[in-house]
C-alpha cells in the first residue's frame, strides 16, 4: 500500500512568495522549478498528474512535497553538503606559503611566482596559493623602493624646513630653489589612430628625434605659491648665481630664507655671494632627503601637466611651453598644504636659530 501524499495548505504569505519566485526572471530555475511543484500540490493535485505536466519524476514531486510539508520554504532549498575534507586549515597553509617565500629562490629564477610556489609546495595548487597570497596582502610583483638619510644631522635639518613651511618668520620670504637639468625637446609623431574594431584611440609613436635641451631653474614661494622660473643651458654655479640675483630682486629690504637640496653648484666653501647678501639664508635639505623641497613637488605638476608626451621640434618650444605654463599656474597659485607629525614649537625655533648662524 503506497503512502498518502501529504496535503499542502499554503498561507497567503506562502502563496504569495512561491507565486513570486515561480514568476521572477531572477530566481534560480531550481527555487522556480520546486515552487511550482508545491503550488500545483496546494490545488489538491496528484504527483503523478504534477509529475506528468512538469516532465519529471514521481520521486521528485513526492521529494519537495515532503520537505515541504515538514520545514515549508526552508525545505526547498538544497541541503548543507560536507564536501571534501581539506587537508590544511587555512592558518597551516598560509604559514607554509609565507616559510616558502623566506627561502631561496630555485635555481634559474629571480623570484617567486604562483606556480613556482605551488610546485615547490607539491600539494597545494596555484589557485590555493594565490588565494593565501591575496589574504595576507602580499604581492610578488609589487616593488616599494626607498631612500634613507644617511645625514647625521638629518633631524635639526628637517625639523628647522618643516619649521619654515608650518610657521614661516614674520615678513621673510621662503623660497624653495632648485633646478631641472637636461629637459629633452622630443619631436615624435603623435595623433588619432583608428583601430581594426572601430575603436580610436589618441597617442604617439615610439620614435622620436632629439632636438637638444634645456635647464630650467625655479623659485617657489612658500606662502603664496608663485613660481618663478629661469632658463640656461648649464646648471653650473655661475647659472645659479644668475638666477638667484633675478629671483632676490623683488625681495629687496626683506629677509630670504632659501631651502636647496646638497648639489655642489648650490654650497661652496667660501661663499662670497652670501657674504654679500647678509639677508638671504640657505637651508639644505639632509643628504638624500631633496623630498623636503617643496619644489619637487612643482616639477612633478609641471611634467604631468605640460611636458609629458608632447611634441617639441626645439629647446626654444620647450621653453615656451613651460613659460606658457608658469604664466597658467601663477593665475590660480595656492601654498602647498605642508603636513607634518606634531613638533614642539620650541624645538623647531632652536633648530631654526642655530642653522640661522
Amino acid at each position: 500500500m503506497s503512502r498518502k501524499a501529504p496535503v499542502i495548505e499554503l498561507t497567503p504569505e506562502e502563496r504569495f512568495t512561491l507565486g513570486s519566485w515561480s514568476r521572477s526572471g531572477k530566481t534560480e530555475q531550481r527555487m522556480v522549478f520546486r515552487s511550482k511543484i508545491i503550488i500545483a500540490a496546494s490545488e489538491g493535485k496528484e504527483n503523478r498528474v504534477i509529475a506528468r505536466d512538469m516532465g519529471t519524476t514521481l520521486s521528485t514531486v513526492g521529494k519537495w512535497r515532503s520537505r515541504f510539508a515538514q520545514n515549508r520554504g526552508s525545505g526547498l532549498s538544497d541541503a548543507t553538503r560536507s564536501g571534501v575534507t581539506p587537508r590544511y586549515d587555512n592558518e597551516q597553509l598560509r604559514k607554509r606559503v609565507l616559510e616558502t617565500l623566506d627561502k631561496p629562490v630555485p635555481k634559474g629564477y629571480a623570484n617567486w611566482t604562483g606556480p613556482l610556489l605551488a610546485r615547490e609546495l607539491g600539494d597545494v595548487s596555484q589557485h590555493k596559493v594565490w588565494r593565501i597570497l591575496r589574504q595576507s596582502g602580499i604581492s610578488l610583483t609589487r616593488r616599494h623602493s626607498w631612500c634613507v638619510s644617511t645625514d647625521p644631522e638629518f633631524v635639526p635639518k628637517s625639523a628647522a624646513i618643516v619649521g619654515l613651511y608650518l610657521n614661516p618668520p614674520e615678513n621673510a620670504v621662503v623660497l624653495c630653489v632648485d633646478e631641472k637639468p637636461a629637459i629633452q625637446a622630443l619631436e615624435r609623431a603623435q595623433g588619432w589612430l583608428r583601430l581594426p574594431n572601430g575603436k580610436t584611440l589618441t597617442g604617439f609613436s615610439h620614435e622620436y628625434k632629439r632636438h637638444g635641451t634645456t635647464t630650467l631653474f625655479a623659485a617657489l614661494e612658500v606662502t603664496t605659491g608663485l613660481v618663478k622660473t629661469g632658463h640656461y643651458k648649464r646648471r653650473k654655479r655661475r647659472e645659479f648665481l644668475d638666477f638667484m640675483n633675478e629671483t632676490i630682486e623683488a625681495y629687496a629690504d626683506r629677509e630670504i630664507h632659501v631651502v636647496l637640496d646638497n648639489l655642489n653648484t648650490h654650497k661652496p666653501k667660501h661663499d662670497r655671494w652670501l657674504q654679500r647678501h647678509k639677508n638671504v639664508h640657505f637651508f639644505y635639505t639632509p643628504t638624500h632627503a631633496s623630498w623636503l623641497n617643496q619644489i619637487e613637488i612643482w616639477f612633478s605638476i609641471l611634467w604631468r601637466s605640460a611636458l609629458r608626451g608632447a611634441n617639441f621640434t626645439s629647446p626654444a618650444q620647450v621653453r615656451k611651453a613651460i613659460d606658457d605654463f608658469v604664466i597658467a599656474h601663477n593665475e590660480t597659485a595656492a601654498p602647498f598644504e605642508w603636513k607634518a607629525a606634531v613638533v614642539h614649537s620650541s624645538s623647531l625655533k632652536n633648530n631654526y636659530t642655530n642653522l640661522c648662524k
